[in-house]
């Protein structure tokens, strides 16, 4: 029973559960994403926790949890 689940383990996905490239050639290829801009989140809460984005007049709250992780809120 060891061996047969060692080798369900082992065994490669199928094709279609594979993960596709990101970049495509041809017309319709995404930008690369060293193409778009880059922002620093603790430049943007200038070194606080939290900082309000402003969006169409529309105000967001940026925060950085104890983590490390960002939370963007309406």
């Amino acid at each position: 029973m060891i061996e047969a689940r060692k080798s369900r383990m082992t065994q490669s996905a199928p094709a279609t559960l594979r993960f596709p490239t990101l970049h495509r050639t041809g017309e319709t290829d995404m930008p690369r994403p060293e193409a778009r801009p880059v922002h620093d989140a603790r430049a943007l809460t200038d070194g606080a926790a939290q900082a309000d984005i402003l969006l169409d007049g529309v105000r967001y709250v940026l925060r950085i949890t104890r983590q490390g992780k960002l939370i963007l809120t309406k």
